[in-house]
């Protein structure tokens, strides 16, 4: 009985959406694979079936699904960590953590919270008074700020202004320490995450946990770890290792079992965030007229780091949300002749907008994220004038939509990201700037490993990285896109998943 691990040779009865094959009509045929490729595509019947055999009965088989913005550990442990979406205040979110189970290491950690919506300021009375010696951690949706108890500051080292809150460059290091958990532990959930996200037809994505990543990812294979690719990424703090090391874009990790791990970009975070209201932008925010928020690199450190990555065969993916950074990213690419990625372009100058394509950056987006900040934007962006969460402009424009969740940010769910780039909106909400849409086609291209410019195929010869889905979503609505059942998916050929 066919099952997961399983390699299958042929796929029968399956219909492949017009666009992504060479067949031109979307009839049923069968898939043969062979040696993890796509051998060959006939009308179904037309030849004998072979080897191991599933039977799609109707349903679409596509190009396996990527998410191309991860941090790995961080999203995995969300599965330990107290859920803070719902918190309505300061004071409800206090309430909420004094109330949480104290984790390993003796301390509690909550996530997800959003302050911009709060009409009470976090303090470090409010959040001590309800958590008290047990030191507390509430990190921020964005993760670019975490809200701490005074027992979690003195364990840490950390002086409070009196809110308790750490941002940007504290923030990480605050997250870098909590992701330090034994690696039994956190690997057992980064394999229960990457079954959850097979079962969703991903087949690979890009790692950006802030950590050494190599050699996690050499010891979770050599642990078993056999669900998706990977490619993981490289910060500054290990910019001059890496290159010493000889790592290059695209290289297998050495001494992996396997090589479904690969060196992946260069990751440069240049500013801040919408949430935490330092994203470098052009106009001020509101009520506070000094604050443009903060390029946490500058341009020359930027176009020096690129400069040795470059050289070094990394790609570089530069965080940039605020029309400010967008420039300076841009400026950088073009300066410096690096490739790779801007990573979430939330907030881009219209004259930027072509530049994507003329400088072959591609545009690295979370399309979730527009609409979970649909009431930011409007609120701490009114004043903007340049296009927010622009993925409609982009695409226009030529340049290449790779598209990810930035979990634990959004969910790892590219069904959602899809759905959320073509209909903007959700939860019966009337879309939110819908000229910013793009078709479904373009989404679904964009959630495959090459992007939309380069988007994965269904025909001979290519790799047999596929995911067998309940509808075609060409045709799904919004609420059909997000509750998308995936029948099976396949990794060359080897059932990762199966329903």
């Amino acid at each position: 009985m066919t099952g997961v691990g399983q390699t299958v040779t042929t796929i029968t009865d399956a219909r492949i959406p017009v666009g992504i094959t060479s067949v031109l009509s979307d009839q049923p045929v069968d898939v043969f694979l062979e040696g993890g490729l796509i051998a060959d595509i006939a009308p179904a019947g037309n030849i004998r079936a072979r080897g191991e055999t599933l039977r799609a009965d109707g349903a679409w088989l596509i190009p396996g699904l990527w998410d191309h913005h991860v941090h790995v550990v961080q999203w995995a442990l969300g599965a330990q960590r107290e859920p803070l979406g719902h918190a309505s205040s300061a004071a409800h979110a206090a309430a909420v953590m004094g109330a949480a189970p104290v984790l390993a290491g003796h301390r509690r950690i909550g996530t997800g919270f959003r302050d911009a919506f709060w009409s009470d300021p976090p303090t470090l009375e409010t959040l001590d008074a309800a958590t008290g010696e047990i030191p507390t951690y509430l990190i921020n949706a964005d993760v670019h700020s975490v809200w701490v108890n005074s027992a979690a500051l003195r364990r840490e080292g950390f002086a409070s202004d009196g809110s308790g809150l750490l941002r940007e460059a504290p923030a990480f290091e605050i997250s870098r320490r909590l992701n330090e958990v034994n690696p039994a532990v956190g690997d057992a959930l980064v394999s229960n995450m990457a079954r959850d996200a097979a079962s969703r037809g991903v087949v690979g994505l890009v790692d950006l946990d802030m950590a050494w990543n190599e050699e996690a990812w050499v010891r979770r294979i050599g642990g078993g770890f056999d669900r998706l690719r990977v490619e993981f990424g490289i910060y500054p703090d290990n910019l001059a290792r890496a290159i010493a090391e000889g790592l290059r874009t695209g290289d297998p990790a050495r001494g992996a079992a396997s090589d479904l791990a690969r060196v992946g970009p260069f990751k440069i975070i240049t500013d801040g965030s919408l949430g935490t209201r330092t994203a470098a932008s052009s106009h001020a925010y509101p009520g506070d007229p000094h604050n443009h928020g903060m390029l946490t690199v500058q341009p020359a450190e930027l176009a020096e780091l690129m400069t040795g990555a470059t050289g070094a065969g990394l790609a570089c993916a530069v965080h940039a949300i605020g029309d400010v950074a967008n420039s300076h990213a841009l400026d950088a690419f073009a300066a410096t002749g690096a490739w790779g990625t801007i990573e979430h372009a939330q907030l881009v100058a219209h004259a930027d907008i072509p530049r994507f394509a003329r400088l072959g950056v591609g545009a690295s987006v979370q399309p979730e994220h527009a609409i979970d900040d649909r009431d930011l934007t409007d609120s701490i962006w009114a004043a903007q004038t340049a296009l927010a969460y622009p993925l409609r402009a982009l695409s226009d424009g030529g340049a290449n939509l790779l598209f990810g969740s930035d979990a634990p940010v959004s969910a790892l769910d590219p069904w959602a990201a899809i759905a959320a780039a073509v209909f903007r909106t959700r939860d019966g909400r009337p879309p939110w700037r819908i000229e910013q849409g793009v078709d479904a086609a373009t989404a679904l291209d964009a959630s495959t490993h090459g992007g939309s410019a380069a988007a994965a195929r269904i025909e001979p010869g290519a790799i047999a990285d596929l995911a067998l889905c309940e509808r075609d979503q060409r045709a799904a609505s919004e609420p059909e896109l997000r509750a998308m059942a995936v029948a099976a998916t396949f990794l060359a050929g080897r059932l990762t998943h199966l329903a």
